[in-house]
């Protein structure tokens, strides 16, 4: 079972539109509701594999059991921290030429007995739980070290932790040696300070991580693929990709597929490569299945190509 935690979850509405213009009533061609947040995405890629995943959310007012509900009607199980604010509510408006517009909502400031309520939860479900995955931002309320209070808790009750975040959260957990760190390369360059230009330059961005204290780096470097760095040395994974639909949640499936397969290597790797390519194929947020993975599409190397410029590098 994979343990997933969301401190701000969402509720995401999708309007469809012609094009977006400022000042005017605009009529949606189309409308979608899905519940949102990075562990939440774990979450429905892990149940979308066929395994077992329990989502450890704080939620609050009609949208939190929104939220809930449609987790629930996706065989996903929820263990809910009740919360006095209501769980926000994200606006997506999708233009017909591709283009998307996101207002996110900030959530719910949570009280001092809610932030202990979310890790006595998370630390009661991790009983059985192979691997935990801490994910996204931090609502109001909760203080960047909360995530690394989480990780010497997960740790000391013997479990193991994958953290999705980044800023000042990303490097105050960092000190209690997180067991896997999932950067995308903006958030690799802003851990370091410093731009990343080529597939070298995030090799050695990881390696600092590991030094600060990630057991392992497992870092998006978007079409041009993912690179781990651990304890054993470094792996370059690449995917070949027919057409990007979207890209939403394409990260989130790349951690769900990189834990299903164990979390180490380069096996875990390739898992996380054919997830991620998969995803990307797919419209809207929708996880892929095992009948969307091609794992042929797929190539792992020890030979990292370290002068390989990237497609989209980082200032």
């Amino acid at each position: 079972m994979i343990l997933t935690v969301t401190p701000n979850p969402s509720l995401d509405r999708t309007y469809e539109v012609p094009s977006l213009d400022r000042g005017e009533v605009i009529r949606a061609t189309g409308e979608r509701m899905d519940p949102g947040g990075k562990g939440v995405n774990v979450s429905r890629a892990v149940a979308a594999a066929g395994q077992r995943t329990v989502a450890v959310l704080p939620l609050g007012g009609a949208p939190g059991a929104l939220v809930a509900d449609l987790l629930d009607a996706q065989g996903i199980e929820v263990a809910r921290v009740p919360v006095a604010g209501a769980t926000r509510s994200n606006i997506a408006l999708a233009e017909a030429d591709g283009v998307l517009t996101k207002i996110n909502a900030p959530g719910p400031e949570l009280s001092a007995a809610e932030q202990e309520l979310l890790l006595e939860t998370v630390r009661s479900q991790s009983v059985h739980a192979s691997w935990i995955a801490c994910c996204g931002s931090l609502p109001r309320g909760l203080a960047p070290s909360w995530y690394a209070d989480l990780v010497a808790r997960a740790h000391a009750a013997g479990a193991r932790i994958a953290l999705d975040t980044s800023g000042p959260a990303l490097l105050a957990a960092l000190r209690e040696r997180p067991d896997v760190v999932k950067p995308n390369a903006e958030e690799l360059a802003e851990a370091v300070g410093r731009p990343l230009a080529t597939v070298g330059d995030a090799v050695k961005a990881a390696e600092e991580l590991r030094e600060m204290g990630a057991g392992a780096v497992l870092a998006s470097l978007g079409a041009d693929g993912q690179v781990l760095v651990n304890a054993s040395g470094a792996w370059f994974g690449s995917a070949r990709v027919d057409a990007v639909r979207s890209n939403v949640g394409a990260g989130d499936s790349s951690l769900a597929g990189f834990l299903i397969a164990g979390g180490d290597g380069p096996d875990a790797l390739a898992s996380a490569v054919a997830h991620g390519a998969a995803a990307v194929q797919l419209p809207g947020s929708v996880m892929p299945t095992p009948a969307d993975l091609d794992p042929s599409a797929v190539a792992v190397t020890t030979e990292v190509p370290v002068d390989l410029v990237l497609k989209e590098p980082v200032a």
